[in-house]
């Protein structure tokens, strides 16, 4: 949502849950990015972990995605035992389906009018990667 307060980001920043990791990108003093990896607390998923990733616009292609995905999923893999890591991401972001192909992501399906954005209905892809192969322990 566009306007978010700076009340909403401190509480979002500021939650303590053992489950949910923030990390940022800091470039000369400024956040340039941010992703939040939440594993799953459902006691049969517990293997899963979602996230989700903003970069500033000036910043993109300029590798900050990268290095957040990269430890975000060095997190999930060798320290959380996360075996399947999702996301969902909006059809018409190109640049960051293919930041998530190049780590292993595949698209598993699309959800068609996934959200309400900018007066309009947008779709998104479910996407995923597992640590070992989807069939693999």
């Amino acid at each position: 949502m566009p306007y978010a307060s700076k009340a909403q980001w401190e509480r979002r920043l500021a939650n303590d849950s053992p489950r949910v990791i923030s990390l940022v990108a800091v470039l000369a003093d400024e956040l340039v990015g941010q992703l939040t990896l939440e594993q799953n607390e459902n006691l049969r998923r517990r293997h899963v972990a979602t996230f989700g990733m903003g970069v500033l616009a000036a910043q993109t292609g300029r590798g900050v995605g990268s290095r957040l995905l990269e430890a975000a999923l060095d997190l999930a893999d060798n320290w959380l035992n996360v075996e399947r890591t999702e996301i969902e991401v909006y059809v018409d972001n190109a640049s960051a389906i293919a930041l998530y192909k190049k780590y292993g992501f595949d698209i598993e399906g699309t959800m068609q009018k996934y959200a309400f954005r900018n007066g309009s209905y947008v779709d998104a892809h479910a996407m995923a990667r597992f640590r070992h192969g989807p069939h693999e322990t």
